[in-house]
């Protein structure tokens, strides 16, 4: 792998490592580190020709492994107020991932995979190594969560299977694959 492929690879997904770690770790400093970790792994793979969304996936679960050591070696999360808030989307939408950052990690991992970085149920649990149900449950589960951390309704019946619209942001439940 030369530095240019590198270049190319941090520069198309380097956006995605760290959200995903920050999402994940909520330290601006560990995911940090974990960017930097991916990257340096992925040099030192020496892989070359493989395509766009092999690359990204690749990345993407390397970031969460690398995320999982972290949190089993220090075993601590920090509040997101230290985020810059060049990490967070613009106006309403940062309103609404500031709620997601709230959710446990069990939800907001596959929130984030799902809706921010747009792989459906099935590439999502095969990131996270669970069942693609497993994942829709957590989806379900986090939309029910975020409703109600919104002001949404609580009685399941009058809920659509909508969620606010945030600045151009509009989740959605997705109909199962």
């Amino acid at each position: 792998m030369t530095e240019r492929e590198l270049s190319n690879a941090m520069t198309a997904y380097g956006d995605t490592v760290y959200r995903l770690a920050l999402c994940r770790l909520q330290c601006v400093e560990d995911a940090e580190d974990v960017y930097q970790d991916v990257f340096l792994g992925f040099f030192r793979q020496g892989v070359t020709g493989w395509d766009g969304e092999h690359t990204k996936a690749w990345l993407i679960r390397a970031a969460l492994n690398r995320c999982a050591d972290l949190g089993r070696r220090r075993g601590r999360t920090l509040p997101l107020e230290a985020v810059p808030l060049q990490a967070q989307p613009a106006n309403d939408a940062a309103e609404l991932w500031d709620v997601v950052a709230r959710l446990p990690e069990d939800l907001r991992v596959p929130v984030h995979l799902y809706y921010g970085e747009g792989y459906d149920s099935g590439e999502t649990a095969a990131l996270l190594g669970i069942p693609a149900s497993t994942v829709r449950g957590r989806l379900r589960r986090a939309r029910l969560l975020l409703r109600n951390l919104l002001g949404g309704s609580e009685d399941e019946s009058e809920q659509s299977e909508q969620l606010p619209e945030a600045d151009g942001i509009h989740l959605h439940a997705r109909r199962a694959e």
